[in-house]
């Protein structure tokens, strides 16, 4: 299967993406820093990155047209500073504001299913408004926002456009959910929104994977049979009374930090330096900064390094020190795998993993979306071309 990746990064849903079956004929990225990290894994032929075709280019600015039409995916991660709970919050006002070029690109791609992913902040109240703009532009790339339209002019267009019955151009349909990485195997509680499009011609309806991993599984191996300390070869915290628990039929535990990195090598190892395991001196906790603790996923990675709110990129001990997470734990709580590496300093390389989805919910989600394509048929594709063209 066929995708395009936009606003890759450094590679994070386009490795998920890979790893369940979809061939990209681009990978577009236009941070330089980021575009290192894809090509230098290209170059050491990482397994599913060696043959990625990568561009280290605006998407605003790239010729869709010289590529071939009708992937099978359109995907990528639309920069989501505008709207982060980090940011300015200027929204669609920020010139960051990607969505525009990344409907473009639908409209130029024509492509069978679209996957978008953002942060949660897009759910804000204030941003509402224009996220259900979005969702239409999605849904209805063809209607085309003219250059003296205001976005809430061209919003009522669309409105009034998905009135009409029997248009045979360009659409979607579009679902949206917010999933926490967590849910999905990543030893990470990371909260993003997804945004899914299926071309009206595809026999197919779209529903986001059901979770695979529960908190109640986990607090049960903790805390009724203890067998996630005898994992560990820790001494069981079993309670008198079982928790309340809500167990999910089939769900596995959640992965926890301690899952994750109690095999690294030792600091200051040879081992540890060639895994890019390093520790960065200087962590301190003071209160509404605070790091993950080792017996639960992480708390969301930011992309920063040591100054980011809430001390996320910190871990607390078993002693109740804290320390940073090396670059080496930071791609495993971000489902990297080892012999992923990362260019740039140390801050411009923990900026990229925390800017990263997920790799195994890319994975998970990317299978959903293969498994619907491989199942689905087509109409005929004249029958898009009927009404096509400008509004």
């Amino acid at each position: 299967m066929r995708s395009v990746e936009l606003f890759a990064g450094c590679g994070g849903l386009a490795l998920g993406l890979s790893q369940a079956g979809f061939e990209h004929d681009a990978v577009i990225e236009w941070d330089e820093h980021a575009c290192s990290t894809l090509i230098a894994n290209k170059a050491r032929g990482v397994r599913f990155v060696q043959d990625w075709p990568v561009w280290q280019e605006d998407v605003r600015e790239f010729n869709f047209g010289a590529m071939s039409p009708e992937p099978d995916l359109l995907s990528g991660g639309v920069p989501c500073q505008p709207f982060s709970l980090g940011g300015k919050h200027r929204g669609h006002m920020d010139t960051r504001n990607m969505f525009p070029a990344f409907i473009e690109s639908i409209r130029q791609l024509r492509p069978r299913t679209i996957l978008v992913e953002n942060v949660k902040g897009l759910l804000r109240q204030t941003f509402r408004p224009y996220l259900d703009y979005v969702l239409r532009q999605i849904s209805e790339p063809d209607v085309a926002r003219t250059a003296d339209e205001t976005w809430q002019d061209h919003d009522r267009r669309l409105l009034s456009h998905k009135a009409l019955a029997g248009s045979a151009r360009l659409s979607y349909a579009v679902t949206m959910d917010l999933l926490n990485a967590a849910d999905y195997g990543a030893p990470q509680r990371r909260e993003r929104v997804f945004i899914v499009g299926v071309r009206s011609d595809i026999d197919a309806v779209w529903e986001f994977p059901r979770p695979t991993h529960s908190h109640a599984a986990l607090q049960f191996d903790q805390f009724v049979t203890g067998e996630y300390w005898q994992r560990h070869g820790m001494q069981a915290c079993l309670r008198q009374e079982s928790p309340s628990l809500r167990l999910v039929p089939g769900a596995l535990p959640w992965v926890t930090v301690r899952d994750v990195i109690s095999d690294l090598p030792a600091f200051g190892s040879a081992d540890a330096k060639l895994a890019h395991h390093l520790l960065m001196p200087g962590a301190k906790a003071y209160p509404g900064h605070t790091g993950s603790r080792l017996d639960l996923p992480a708390k969301t990675l930011k992309a920063g390094d040591h100054g980011v709110p809430g001390g996320e990129n910190m871990l607390v001990l078993d002693d109740g020190s804290v320390r940073y997470v090396s670059v080496r734990e930071a791609a495993r709580i971000q489902t990297f795998p080892d012999d992923y590496g990362f260019e740039g300093s140390w801050s411009e390389i923990m900026r990229q993993i925390g800017n990263a989805v997920p790799v195994e919910l890319a994975f998970s989600l990317g299978s959903k979306l293969s498994g619907i394509l491989d199942c689905s048929g087509s109409l005929p594709q004249e029958a898009l071309a009927i009404g096509a063209g400008a509004v």
